[in-house]
């Protein structure tokens, strides 16, 4: 029958405490990317929704062309008719006919009149559209360049801190098989639940590595007897004398 050895609480703080130096670590170099990542994707969906503005914009150019094109058909036709009634004027043959087509004359008048109309406000509109364009592009422009900036520096980081990062991902991943199960799930929770990702905390100067709140005395000599895991009354983290702290090295 194995044999599976018991740890002793010290031991297991050990452990813990080396997992959390080596996330640290590894946390120190996320930081080191800083906000770029973030920066990256939010430029790159910048750029995708200019982009959609310009496909927005093209389709509003194309709608207003083919609305043009058919308010130029329509003058023409006008203007047409206009010839046509014309001549028939030359053939009238009393008042009432002449009456008559001048009032299809008026009528068409007054379709040319709203055709040029019509064609004269959707020019301008047009050229909004046209300028609104030409200003998305150099937005899209900008924006890339900006992006090009960030990617490289982002590289640059990734770069020179790729070999250390994947090192220290598998020392994590070693470290984690040792810690207690029960530990674990609480180191990894609390990390989770801090931004700065610390679980486990030296007490300095008397207050919590983490919270900063002051440890009573008490408290403090039962952390430094290493019998039991303790933690922070206020945040929950796993307290640590200083004297252990210091003791845990990673390489």
């Amino acid at each position: 029958m194995a044999i599976v050895k018991d740890f002793s609480v010290e031991e297991k703080l050990i452990d813990v405490l080396a997992l959390q130096k080596i996330d640290s670590k590894i946390d120190e170099i996320h930081t080191l990317k800083g906000e770029l990542p973030m920066e990256v994707k939010d430029l790159e969906d910048e750029i995708e929704g200019l982009q959609t503005r310009i496909t927005n914009i093209d389709a509003e150019i194309n709608s207003i062309n083919t609305f043009v094109e058919a308010k130029t058909n329509a003058k023409k036709d006008a203007q047409a008719l206009i010839k046509k009634y014309e001549k028939q004027q030359d053939n009238v043959k009393n008042n009432r006919e002449f009456e008559a087509i001048n009032k299809e004359i008026e009528m068409q008048e007054l379709e040319v009149k709203l055709c040029e109309k019509h064609i004269k406000d959707a020019s301008f509109e047009q050229r909004d559209r046209t300028n609104a364009r030409i200003k998305t592009e150099e937005k899209i422009k900008d924006v890339e360049e900006a992006l090009t900036a960030k990617r490289s520096e982002l590289e640059k980081i990734i770069a020179e801190n790729v070999k250390e990062e994947e090192a220290l991902q598998v020392k994590s991943e070693e470290a984690k098989s040792k810690v207690d199960a029960r530990l674990l799930i609480g180191y990894e929770r609390i990390r989770t639940s801090y931004r700065n990702g610390l679980a486990v905390v030296p007490v300095v100067r008397d207050s919590c590595g983490g919270c900063f709140n002051v440890i009573p005395p008490q408290r403090q000599s039962e952390i430094r007897q290493h019998k039991k895991v303790i933690v922070c009354e206020h945040c929950g983290r796993i307290l640590v004398d200083i004297d252990l702290y210091d003791q845990v090295k990673i390489s």
